[in-house]
């Protein structure tokens, strides 16, 4: 049975990177690139990062009833095709959904055994220095991103596991062992102590584990949007 993996995060907070290092990591994981109707940016290419159409065949996808989930998203469309979770079905492999808060809602409407994770930044200054390292926004474009973090960061008790993306390679270590967990929990065959181990740290991103630490992380959030700072 195909176990559906969402993962959602505001922007700049390092989870294509994650993405990416997980799906080059973990076997039998398939990954659904989404349909939008951005430009594409710097190096991008059709079909890797994104499927680039217009707007016009965008909304004759959604007439056609194509989509499992689509968003307006700071006014460009994005959205997941159906036929990706049926190709993975037929295919025996699992499905990485990369998703905002708005398509993970409609998945989860969908399909509640779904699993979210939701990547946090380690609070809005390094949120705010990632966006502007990257170099492709205009400032009004970074400040717009940063309200919108904020906005979706408030949605983060719907989620199954909540992330803390502060350190790259424990990052990596934890995302890993939270898609591995779950297979381990349907597999019924018997566990080892590595085994153990990636159930013991995929636990501590539980939602119901981590509340505490997430606290300050919040709290930097509301204090900038209470503030009016950036």
């Amino acid at each position: 049975m195909t176990t559906v993996y969402i993962i959602s995060a505001p922007s700049g907070s390092g989870k294509s990177t994650l993405v990416d290092k997980v799906r080059q990591i973990v076997p039998d994981l398939d990954f659904s690139i989404s349909f939008t109707t951005r430009r594409p940016r710097g190096n991008e290419r059709n079909g890797q990062e994104y499927f680039f159409v217009s707007r016009e065949e965008f909304q004759e996808m959604v007439r056609r009833d194509e989509f499992l989930e689509y968003a307006d998203v700071f006014g460009n469309y994005y959205g997941t095709a159906k036929n990706v979770l049926h190709q993975a079905e037929e295919r025996g492999k699992d499905l990485l959904l990369d998703i905002d808060v708005q398509g993970a809602e409609q998945i989860k409407g969908k399909l509640p055994s779904a699993l979210s994770i939701f990547i946090m930044p380690p609070d809005r200054k390094t949120l705010e220095t990632r966006l502007r390292k990257r170099s492709l926004d205009a400032e009004e474009v970074i400040q717009r991103r940063l309200v919108t973090a904020s906005r979706e960061i408030e949605n983060y008790e719907k989620y199954d596991y909540i992330l803390v993306n502060d350190r790259l390679e424990e990052s990596i270590e934890a995302l890993m062992a939270i898609l591995l967990a779950e297979r381990l929990k349907g597999s019924g065959v018997p566990r080892s102590a590595d085994d153990a181990a990636t159930l013991a740290k995929a636990e501590r991103c539980r939602l119901s584990n981590i509340r505490e630490r997430l606290q300050p992380i919040l709290a930097s959030f509301a204090t900038a949007t209470t503030s009016g700072g950036r």
